[in-house]
């Protein structure tokens, strides 16, 4: 663990070194390599900062901010992204980034705890919750494609409006969800062992102020990375020879979820795949639910109208992602085999993503 932490803190050297890249002209290529590497010491900081502020504050506002900062990430590089009028590449991004979680980051838990272990259980009955709620979110992404599919003369504006209307109710949703788990039904969520790591660092007391300055001066400046991010991202594919949709799915959500990654995987070594499972589906659904719909709502606002209409082949590659997980998440238990099967689903997707014209 201190390893890792040693390793992620040194990483925070590319953050000026991406800010002087972008001010020397570099080439756009060595200016998207180091403020994709930027973002990843500075989400694992925020990721811990949330966390060691919800030790203290308690457990139902600890999980709220949880829920609202843990794709933080992904949302303030699709804000920036936004705002610059790259609306197809936020739309990739938000499905690769659902895609990666529920392909990568589960196959990648699943194989290396499989290794280790012969069978890791967890939760059957929260997994079909989830994988429940994961359907309602491939639904609502699939009625616009129905909508355009049975419409003739159909509107922009008639598919925006729709979209202002669902997200409405998938962010309803959400918060149902949150005093679902957090309130109603909570004892569905407690985790054997999962205090075990907090335990630890209870040992010293917790500075709130540090951490709620770290949380909102890594915030800051991850604003100011994506947006290096994003103005060099497209002479950076051109450079690369890569489609915007291959970068959008593939490449930017392994920037901006390498940390979630290595937490599952984590985990999973330890052999509390109930946690690695909760952070891989978990991030998948705080993206559909939340991230997604706020995004929706701020194109709006920002005069960058977006909607839930994507591209057909990114919702075949959502659906087969969420199908082949709910597959195998359904019954409770995990073998190195699912692992791999996942990652297999994974490379395919990716191989096709880099073909698809």
């Amino acid at each position: 663990m201190k390893n890792k932490n040693i390793i992620l803190l040194s990483m925070l050297v590319f953050v000026p070194i991406s800010i002087a890249a972008q001010e020397l002209h570099l080439n756009p290529l060595i200016i998207f390599a180091t403020s994709g590497l930027a973002i990843i010491p500075l989400a694992a900081l925020i990721a811990n900062s949330t966390e060691a502020i919800a030790t203290v504050i308690g457990s139902a506002l600890g999980g709220l901010l949880n829920a609202t900062f843990g794709n933080a990430t992904e949302m303030i590089i699709s804000i920036v992204a936004l705002r610059a009028g790259l609306v197809d590449v936020v739309k990739a991004s938000l499905t690769g980034a659902i895609i990666a979680n529920l392909l990568l980051a589960m196959g990648l838990a699943i194989l290396v705890g499989g290794l280790r272990y012969n069978e890791q259980t967890f939760q059957p009955a929260v997994a079909r919750i989830n994988s429940s709620s994961l359907t309602l979110a491939v639904i609502v992404v699939l009625t616009p494609a129905a909508i355009q599919f049975t419409s003739d003369g159909l509107q922009a504006s008639t598919l925006n409006n729709f979209s202002y209307a669902a997200s409405i109710l998938l962010l309803t949703f959400y918060c149902l969800m949150l005093l679902f788990s957090m309130k109603t039904h909570k004892y569905l969520y407690l985790v054997e062992g999962a205090d075990d790591e907090p335990l630890e660092s209870s040992e010293h007391k917790v500075n709130i102020g540090l951490q709620v300055v770290i949380l909102l001066t890594c915030t800051v400046v991850l604003v100011f990375v994506s947006d290096i991010l994003v103005e060099s991202l497209g002479k950076a594919i051109s450079t690369l020879g890569l489609t915007s949709l291959f970068t959008g799915v593939i490449l930017i959500p392994l920037f901006g979820g390498f940390v979630e990654y290595i937490t599952c995987i984590s985990f999973a070594v330890k052999n509390k795949m109930e946690l690695a499972v909760a952070v891989a589906i978990g991030s998948s659904l705080q993206i559909a639910l939340f991230v997604a719909p706020i995004l929706v709502l701020a194109g709006w606002v920002l005069g960058q109208p977006m909607n839930l209409s994507f591209n057909p082949f990114e919702l075949v590659a959502v659906a087969m992602a969420v199908v082949i997980t709910n597959s195998i998440s359904n019954d409770g238990r995990t073998n190195w085999l699912e692992g791999v099967l996942l990652l297999i689903a994974y490379a395919v997707l990716g191989t096709a993503f880099y073909f698809h014209p």
